[in-house]
C-alpha cells in the first residue's frame, strides 16, 4: 500500500515506538518527516539510484531516515554503529554516499570519519561540519517529491579479503505500491494492526528488511534500543507484540532466565516468531518451542537475495537441524568441481533463479558468486530426500558470535602488523552464550616470548585497532602455523581442537 495512503486511514496509530523511552511516531508523523526529508534529498541535488549513508545507533529517526530514502528511489547504506571511525570511513567513501546521517550519540567516531560527503546531518545535536537534522529537514514541505520511487538498502559485509564489499541489487524503481516479490511477510501475518518487536540493532539487513516490510504494511514497530531478554518479554506483554524475528543467540538468552522470570510474562499475543543469521543448536530450538508454541519458523538465505530456504516449526519437528526447503530459488549442492551431489552428501550451496546482485566496486567476487545462472554465498550443507536443507559449515571459516558476522581476516591483518608476531590465524571457538567467539592463535617471532604477558599485550594491540566485537577475547601460542606449501593457511586443524566432540 502506498505509505501516503496509509498515513491517511492510520493517522495517530504508532509506526514506531522506542522501547526504553516510550517515544513514539505515528504514521502521519511518519509520512510528514519522510517526505521532508526526501524533498531535503532532491533540492541537495540526490536523485535516483544516488546513494546515503546511515551512521546510527537504534535511533527513532532511524526508520524515518530510511523511509525517505525508500520513497525516492535512493539506495541506503546502513553503517554499523560500533565501527571505528576508520572502519565507518571506508564504508561510507567505498558506497559512494552523497548525504550521510549520524547523531550526537556517535559524535566522538562521526567527526573523526574521513570521508568526502559534502552534505552531513546530525541528530539531536550539531559538530563541527555538520548541519542540524531537525532543522534542515523542517526546512522543507511535507509533501511527496514528484518523482516517488522504491528505492533499496545496499549493506556491507567483509570479504575474504577483510574489507567489507556492498550487496548491491538491481534497482527497478518501481511504485511505491507495487507489492514485493517475496510474500512471507504475507504468509506470516504481518499485515496492517500486527505489532512487530525488532530486538537488533537496524543496521543489519533482517532487522531492517523486517521492519520496513512492516511500516508499509500498516504494522507498528517496537523497536528496542538494544538487546535484553527479561525487557523483550516485558516489552511482548506490554504492547501485544504479535511477530518478532531473532537470531539463536537471543534465544539462548531467554531460556537463562530464572523460571519463574521466563513465566511471569504473558507472551500469548505472540502469532510469528522467525530467526535466522546462524544455526540453532537443536536443543535450544526444542525448547524454545515447547515455550512458545509451534510459532517459530526459520528462513536461511543472505543479504544478497541468491535464494531463500524456510520450515515451519512442524515441518522442523519432522525435520530436525533442517533450514527448510526452497523458497526463492532451487537449491543445488554442488562439489568443487561443479558436479550435483546426491540426497545427504554435503557440497556448496548454490540457488538457482533467486535474485541478481553484484557486490560493488567488486567485479571478481561477482564472478566468483554467480557462475553459470546459480549464485551461492560459500556456505556448504546438504539436502535430504525430501528436498530439506541442512547447514555443515559455514562461509570460508567466517566467525557468527550472537548471529553477528566476523570475518577473521581483519583481526589477522591487525596482530601479524605486531613486531613481536611472526604468524596468526583468527578463528571461532565454542561458547555456550554467542555460540562462538573469537579466538587468536599465536606464532611469535621468539617462542620464549610465549605466554599471559604478550597474551596481554597483543590483546591491547587490538582494543585500539578493532571494533569491540571483532577483537579476540583470548590468545593460544603455538610454535608454527599449519601452513600449506602453497602459503594457505590451513585452519581446519587449528579449528578442529577446540570444537571436538561438539
Amino acid at each position: 500500500m502506498h505509505p501516503t495512503e496509509l498515513a491517511e486511514r492510520l493517522g495517530d496509530r504508532p509506526a514506531i515506538i522506542m522501547a526504553r523511552t516510550g517515544e513514539t511516531i505515528s504514521f502521519a508523523e511518519l509520512e510528514d518527516r519522510s517526505n521532508r526529508l526526501a524533498q531535503l534529498f532532491r533540492a541537495r541535488g540526490i536523485e535516483r539510484g544516488d546513494v546515503v549513508a546511515i551512521f546510527l545507533e537504534n535511533n527513532p529517526r532511524f526508520l524515518e531516515v530510511a523511509w525517505a530514502a525508500h520513497r525516492c528511489g535512493l539506495l541506503y547504506t546502513a553503517v554499523n554503529s560500533h565501527l571505528t571511525a576508520d572502519e565507518a570511513a571506508y564504508i561510507v567513501n567505498d558506497c559512494g554516499a552523497r548525504l550521510l546521517v549520524s547523531s550526537a550519540a556517535l559524535a566522538p567516531v562521526a567527526t573523526e570519519l574521513d570521508i568526502d560527503v559534502a552534505h552531513r546531518l546530525m541528530i539531536d545535536g550539531v559538530a563541527p561540519g555538520w548541519e542540524s537534522y531537525e532543522d534542515a529537514v523542517a526546512a522543507h514541505p511535507p509533501v511527496p517529491v514528484a518523482d516517488e520511487c522504491q528505492g533499496d538498502f545496499m549493506l556491507y559485509s567483509s570479504g575474504t579479503t577483510g574489507r567489507p564489499k556492498g550487496i548491491r541489487r538491481p534497482m527497478s524503481f518501481a511504485p511505491l505500491d507495487e507489492p514485493e516479490a517475496v510474500s512471507l511477510y504475507d504468509a506470516l501475518g504481518l499485515v496492517e494492526g500486527a505489532v512487530y518487536l525488532c530486538p537488533a540493532p537496524l543496521y543489519h539487513s533482517a532487522p531492517m528488511a523486517w521492519s520496513m516490510a512492516s511500516l508499509r504494511r500498516g504494522a507498528t514497530v517496537v523497536v528496542m534500543e538494544r538487546f535484553d531478554p527479561a525487557e523483550m518479554l516485558e516489552l511482548i506483554e506490554k504492547h501485544h507484540i504479535t511477530h518478532a524475528q531473532l537470531v539463536p543467540t537471543m534465544f539462548v538468552r531467554l531460556l537463562k532466565l530464572p523460571e519463574d522470570e521466563r513465566k511471569g510474562y504473558d507472551v500469548s499475543s505472540l502469532q510469528a516468531v522467525v530467526h535466522a543469521a546462524a544455526p540453532c543448536p537443536v536443543d535450544v530450538k526444542q525448547q524454545m518451542i515447547d515455550w512458545w508454541g509451534p510459532i517459530i519458523s526459520e528462513y536461511y538465505s543472505a543479504t544478497e537475495g541468491m535464494g531463500a530456504t524456510f520450515i515451519t516449526s512442524p515441518e522442523w519437528l519432522e525435520h530436525r537441524g533442517s533450514v527448510g526447503r526452497s523458497m526463492l530459488g532451487a537449491v543445488h549442492i554442488l562439489d568443487d568441481d561443479g558436479n550435483e551431489l546426491p540426497p545427504g552428501e554435503p557440497g556448496v550451496i548454490w540457488f538457482e533463479g533467486g535474485q541478481a546482485f553484484e557486490y560493488h566496486n567488486d567485479p571478481d567476487k561477482t564472478a566468483e558468486a554467480r557462475v553459470d545462472g546459480l549464485a551461492t554465498v560459500g556456505d556448504v550443507g546438504y539436502v535430504d530426500e525430501d528436498g530439506y536443507l541442512y547447514l555443515t559449515d559455514r562461509k570460508t571459516f567466517m566467525i557468527i558470535s550472537g548471529g553477528v558476522n566476523i570475518y577473521p581476516q581483519e583481526a589477522e591483518n591487525v596482530l601479524v602488523a605486531h613486531p613481536k608476531v611472526m604468524d596468526v590465524a583468527v578463528i571461532g571457538v565454542p561458547n555456550e552464550d554467542l555460540g562462538e567467539e573469537v579466538k587468536a592463535v599465536v606464532q611469535p617471532m621468539r617462542w620464549e616470548d610465549a605466554g599471559p604477558e604478550l597474551e596481554t599485550e597483543l590483546l591491547e594491540w587490538c582494543r585500539e585497532r578493532l571494533s569491540t566485537y571483532k577483537r579476540p577475547r583470548s590468545i593460544d601460542f603455538e610454535k608454527e602455523l599449519p601452513r600449506l606449501d602453497t602459503g594457505k593457511l590451513y585452519k581446519r586443524l587449528l579449528r578442529d581442537r577446540y570444537w571436538a566432540g561438539r
